[in-house]
């Protein structure tokens, strides 16, 4: 699989057949890339892919005529050198100096894929399902080493890179910047694309052309937040969903991260991602290491599908672990929207059999269950049961609602701690603060405070008080929240000079918890969450296999969270829910029909008051989840495509010549999902804006065979007669002709109007 062409020119070509990615060593010893892209035969000496032009910029020493630094494409740039361009490493010495130069020294392969130690890392099942390679670069006069690697699976066109940077030398150092992977690209002809957002409207998708100088995203928030993923995509600018060469980067980390691309006078691009640097200094003493997250880097010919659907096998074959990650999931009724905080056993009882009597099958008990927590303001970080809400603690609940045949799952933050609380009371020097700032004077989000993660005995605290709520109470299921960003940093068990170091190991202690936690419990299904989509990464899927990507729950708004989030995150990790109407958020009302219809492509649950449906809502609730049930093998294995973007300005009909000044340029979204075999599929259109006498939608579809012939099913979630039947038709007519859209905004008689936020719902079966 990895091919190392090692005749006197030290010249690596990694290739499973769907990737290449080719590099030299320079006659100064630095890794030079060569390509980076789709799968290249091996061809011999390759170095005339990089133009070694003596230009007026800054060059290396003179007996190697004239190489720039400056100009060549690294594989592992080091601030301090001649390099003047955004680096990936930079480390200061003891005396103060950056001028660190590595050079290449050894490499060697590993069958498999080794795991980082304290990080979340990718895997292969078989050993043969990989290779790794890793190149020893070194700085002698500086007592610095670094191993770069590379993994290669067999079945991806995607790389994954970490770094090692040890102290080889008698003096201590001092790590300011350690990006996981850095790739130089010989042109900058390329749009950025980016997930950015807040609270509410998480995962927007931003696309812009590449400009001189520097442009990314980022976050300095202890997560990886709502506002930025880590995530970007470089996609050609003639590039759309369907075609065109994309190339995509994602961290598997939770915390503070950069990714940004740097495009110079010279036409080339350099891409980095890794820890973001500011606020970070990692102390080395001699013998020490330090080792980066993992990024993982694709490529894709076909557009930016083709570059999502690398994304999501590598998260569902090399990221997530334990039995979750092949099942479907539960579908879950959470008491949040329903209830709040006003709960006790009786009320989530009877909610428990109203939901068991829809075919809901699992009650998730959300915030409110703990300590004395009424308000926001109390209660986090004591993790028992509230007595006045559970006299007999949380077992009765637990025998109640699995003897209805439900799971049940419970909410937590474990990695807060309020004032008024007990933890609080017995250990004020377990929150995260600079101690000199009185805690009145800390600033709060959300009336509470952080824990010192970095601490193993605030771990040890929480493991012990977790796993005897967990284990106790038979809990099947954590919701792990986090409500709130990391502020004023210090952390009083650590000296001054690992000060810097605190965001990177607060990240390590919520790791450590997670693993200890499904290691104790290796059948518990753990969602994150942190105020919606905060934590929405490989680092974090690593050990929940599913994610609540937004607290709006809105049907409109849900369908942009979940079109951005799917640029990089599988579907079936994403946690949706069907909520009451008017909406909490918005207090925008859409049709039962279309909330379900935009929840089910994902994790599909409930969050409402199921006491309070009418019968003929209840009625309707009992089909979808029927219908959601007979779909268990697509949603879970199936292959998603997006089909129109919520982003474009286009969207409205522009593929059908009337975008632009038109009028009619509405925001209108479609995808689909499609069986490995490709027999079977389901379509969802949405429009969140209704109009009149507009232009006829011609729906084209994408991942079909195309010389099967499928009967074409509209599914009405609504109404009691769920299904219709439509002329079926072969793949190739679904692909280049489309499904024809005709419906009360196309003519001016007929059925109502349909009014905003209606969806359409199709199922495809081809004939036996």
């Amino acid at each position: 699989m990895i091919i190392i062409d090692n005749l006197g020119r030290r010249q690596f070509h990694l290739s499973n057949g769907r990737i290449s990615h080719i590099m030299r060593v320079l006659e100064n010893g630095d890794l030079n890339t060569l390509y980076f892209g789709s799968a290249l035969r091996c061809s011999g000496d390759m170095a005339d892919l990089q133009d070694i032009a003596c230009r007026d910029v800054m060059q290396a020493a003179e007996r190697y005529g004239g190489l720039s630094k400056e100009l060549v494409r690294r594989e592992y740039p080091q601030t301090g050198s001649s390099d003047l361009r955004p680096c990936a490493l930079s480390v200061r010495d003891a005396t103060g100096s950056h001028a660190v130069n590595l050079t290449y020294r050894s490499h060697r392969v590993i069958q498999g894929k080794p795991e980082l130690e304290g990080l979340p890392s990718s895997y292969v099942t078989h050993p043969e399902d990989g290779k790794t390679l890793l190149i020893d670069m070194a700085d002698p006069r500086f007592g610095l080493s670094v191993t770069l690697s590379y993994t290669l699976f067999d079945d991806l066109p995607a790389i994954v890179r970490s770094a090692r940077i040890i102290n080889v030398g008698h003096r201590p150092l001092t790590v300011e910047a350690a990006y996981s992977a850095n790739l130089d690209l010989p042109d900058a002809d390329w749009d950025l694309i980016t997930l950015t957002g807040a609270w509410g409207r998480e995962c927007s998708i931003q696309r812009m052309p590449l400009r001189i100088g520097s442009q990314g995203v980022s976050s300095l928030r202890g997560h990886s937040s709502q506002h930025a993923s880590p995530y970007l995509a470089l996609a050609r600018r003639s590039a759309d969903e369907m075609q065109g060469e994309a190339i995509g980067a994602a961290l598997l980390y939770s915390g503070n991260f950069d990714a940004d691309v740097h495009a110079d006078s010279y036409g080339t691009a350099r891409l980095r991602i890794g820890i973001n640097p500011a606020l970070f200094a990692w102390h080395l003493e001699p013998g020490e290491s330090f080792v980066t997250p993992e990024a993982v880097i694709a490529h894709a010919e076909h557009g930016l599908n083709d570059l999502s659907q690398t994304f999501y096998v590598f998260a569902r074959d090399h990221v997530m672990r334990g039995p979750w990650k092949d099942r479907r999931r539960p579908i879950v009724l959470n008491t949040w929207e329903a209830v709040h905080m006003a709960m006790d056993l009786g009320s989530l009882t009877d909610m428990a059999r109203s939901a068991a009597d829809l075919g809901v099958e699992m009650l998730v008990v959300d915030d409110g269950w703990f300590g004395h927590r009424d308000r926001a303001d109390s209660s986090l970080g004591d993790w028992t049961p509230d007595p006045r809400k559970f006299p007999d603690g949380l077992r009765p609940l637990a025998d109640a609602v699995h003897g209805l045949g439900l799971k049940l799952g419970l909410w937590f933050e474990p990695e807060m701690i309020s004032e008024d609380s007990e933890l609080y009371r017995a250990h004020p020097d377990w929150v995260l603060a600079d101690p000199r700032i009185p805690l009145r004077d800390l600033n709060v989000q959300r009336r509470q405070f952080v824990l010192d993660m970095t601490r193993p005995e605030v771990v040890d605290y929480l493991y012990s008080a977790m796993t005897a709520v967990i284990g106790g109470a038979g809990i099947d299921y954590v919701k792990w929240d986090m409500n709130r960003s990391l502020a004023e940093v210090y952390s009083t068990a650590w000296p001054p000079e690992r000060q810097g170091e605190i965001y990177h190991r607060y990240v390590l202690g919520y790791y450590d918890l997670l693993r200890r936690l499904t290691t104790r419990f290796p059948d518990l299904l753990i969602e994150s969450c942190a105020s919606g989509g905060a934590r929405v990464d490989f680092g974090t899927l690593a050990y929940a296999p599913q994610a609540w990507i937004s607290d709006d729950t809105d049907a409109v708004e849900r369908v942009r969270i979940q079109y951005g989030t799917s640029m990089v995150q599988p579907p079936d990790a994403m946690s949706n829910h069907v909520s009451a109407v008017p909406n909490e958020q918005t207090g925008r009302t859409t049709s039962f029909g279309t909330r379900a219809a935009v929840a089910m492509f994902g994790t599909f649950g409930y969050e409402l008051d199921p006491r309070r449906l009418t019968d003929a809502e209840r009625e309707a609730v009992r089909r979808q989840i029927g219908f959601v049930r007979s779909l268990d093998d697509l949603m879970v294995r199936g292959t998603f495509w997006r089909l129109i973007s919520p982003f474009d300005a286009r969207s409205g009909f522009g593929d059908a010549g009337f975008g632009g000044g038109s009028g009619t340029d509405l925001a209108d979204a479609a995808w689909m999902v499609v069986s490995p075999d490709r027999r079977t599929a389901l379509v969802g259109w949405y429009r969140a804006l209704t109009g009149v006498n507009l232009p006829v939608r011609h729906l084209r579809l994408a991942g079909l065979d195309d010389a099967l012939r499928y009967a074409v099913t509209e599914i009405d979630l609504d109404g009691p007669v769920m299904r219709t039947a439509h002329r079926p038709r072969y793949g190739d007519e679904l692909r280049l002709a489309g499904l024809t859209l005709t419906d009360r905004t196309t003519v001016t008689w007929g059925s109502p109007p349909l009014g905003d936020g209606t969806s359409r719902l199709f199922l495809l079966k081809a004939a036996s």
